[in-house]
């Protein structure tokens, strides 16, 4: 079995998007989306620098559509067995499944975006990763440093998130066992009750959406559960920005559904890294830039015989 993942927050690097826009065809849809949503995709995607495409309202639509457009560069007949987004990468797999279509999805990561930079302003905040460690011994240090668990990722890495001030504590008193603590490159403690203000903002924005159940199976990173409905999805893609990310969860799924091969769509590396570490056997592949299209048709063909 096939899954499509899609990467959240912090994947993003300066000019990712460049050689995407010369698939055929692939500018003008940039360019269509950019208009739907007020932002300009291609120049964030091509010219801006880190700085610029950290911006949390920026980076989230900038991810989501890249990763809709690396998909839909594999042709729209994928044998596709399920599929599942880290963080903001849900709303491209929700996409992926057909619960909402690709201009709803990036009018809904939009106002996602907008409302978590709103909800980063009020604290000084951030996240980053601990590489190492036991989760049993990482998890009650983060609680006694005031920290959250925001993505418990598998294969040893744990994501803290809170101030900045609690999280230079932490660099300063790693849990045991963890080798190095690395800051996000992301502008906020997402995942957290710091995002709870986005809830409201979301939920609001999503009453205007009419989703269709999924086509294909759904994973869920709130719990690494199957979802059957489009409507328990959008509920969840509103009520996940302040609530920890279990990808953990969605790799036991992946594993009891008899996956074989997963691929990330772009800006790959992220997932396929940590499945490569928790899922032997199964075979990966990220969509970094064009030229991975190949590749990653030729497993997809295994999928197809």
């Amino acid at each position: 079995m096939l899954v499509l993942v899609a990467p959240g927050q912090g994947a993003q690097t300066p000019g990712f998007l460049t050689s995407w826009l010369d698939l055929p065809g692939a500018a003008d849809r940039v360019g269509a989306w950019s208009e739907a949503i007020g932002l300009d995709l291609v120049h964030y995607g091509t010219q801006a620098d880190a700085d610029a495409i950290r911006d949390t309202a920026v980076a989230q639509p900038l991810l989501v559509a890249a990763g809709l457009l690396s998909a839909a560069a594999l042709g729209d007949m994928l044998p596709v067995g399920a599929v599942a987004g880290h963080s903001v990468g849900e709303i491209t797999a929700a996409a992926f499944a057909g619960v909402l279509g690709d201009t709803a999805a990036l009018t809904l990561v939009r106002k996602r975006g907008l409302a978590m930079a709103d909800a980063a302003a009020i604290t000084p905040t951030g996240m980053s990763a601990l590489l190492g460690g036991d989760p049993e011994t990482t998890i009650p240090h983060l609680d006694k440093l005031g920290l959250t668990p925001a993505n418990v990722n598998g294969a040893g890495q744990i994501v803290a998130a809170g101030t900045l001030e609690q999280l230079a504590a932490l660099e300063a008193d790693k849990p045991e066992g963890v080798r190095r603590v690395v800051p996000l490159k992301v502008a906020g403690a997402f995942h957290t009750h710091h995002m709870a203000p986005a809830v409201d903002a979301l939920a609001h924005a999503a009453e205007a959406l009419t989703p269709a159940d999924p086509q294909v199976t759904y994973v869920s990173n709130k719990d690494g559960q199957t979802v059957e409905t489009g409507a328990e999805v959008l509920k969840r893609l509103v009520g996940q920005v302040a609530n920890p990310v279990r990808w953990d969860l969605c790799m036991e799924t992946f594993e009891k559904l008899g996956a074989t091969a997963l691929i990330e769509v772009c800006p790959g590396g992220t997932l396929t890294g940590i499945a490569k570490r928790a899922l032997p056997g199964v075979k990966t592949l990220a969509l970094k830039t064009p030229d991975d299209l190949d590749a990653a048709r030729e497993l997809i063909a295994e999928h197809s015989a």
